[in-house]
């Protein structure tokens, strides 16, 4: 199993963080130009889920998957939005992205008094949890090609 990269949106769309694990392929364009992309494919995604769904579920769009990974995507009450692409034998990515919410994101970023919530992520502190966690994960597991 294999953790690639993970974003962090806030409800308008503006990325918060970024980070890259195992990605070894590259997108060719800047991470603002692929962090506008990858929002601009999640609305339409959650759009394109909720209006085709033949039942009314709550929770909507959660992961796609294609033949080389699988993104996954959580959205809090809030409108924060995670997304994370692993590799598809990952098990258990939902609750990895809840823990990351609730025990990293929460505590070093909510809970931090000199943080902007609506802003880019800078703390180092929140960088090096964040790695330590998603590293110690039963999803991540280094993979060289």
């Amino acid at each position: 199993m294999t953790v690639y990269n993970l974003y962090i949106f806030d409800k308008n769309g503006i990325l918060l963080y970024y980070c890259e694990w195992n990605r070894f392929k590259q997108s060719g364009m800047t991470k603002e130009e692929e962090a506008k992309l990858m929002y601009g494919m999640l609305f339409s995604i959650k759009s394109f889920v909720s209006k085709i769904s033949p039942l009314d579920t709550k929770e909507g769009f959660l992961y796609y998957k294609t033949s080389k990974y699988t993104l996954h995507y959580l959205e809090i009450a809030s409108g924060l939005k995670l997304i994370i692409n692993t590799d598809n034998n990952a098990q258990g990515v939902r609750e990895l992205l809840q823990q990351i919410y609730s025990q990293i994101y929460v505590e070093y970023v909510v809970k931090n008094p000199i943080t902007s919530i609506n802003q880019p992520i800078q703390s180092d502190l929140f960088k090096t949890k964040l790695d330590n966690f998603v590293k110690s994960s039963a999803v991540y597991l280094s993979k060289a090609i």
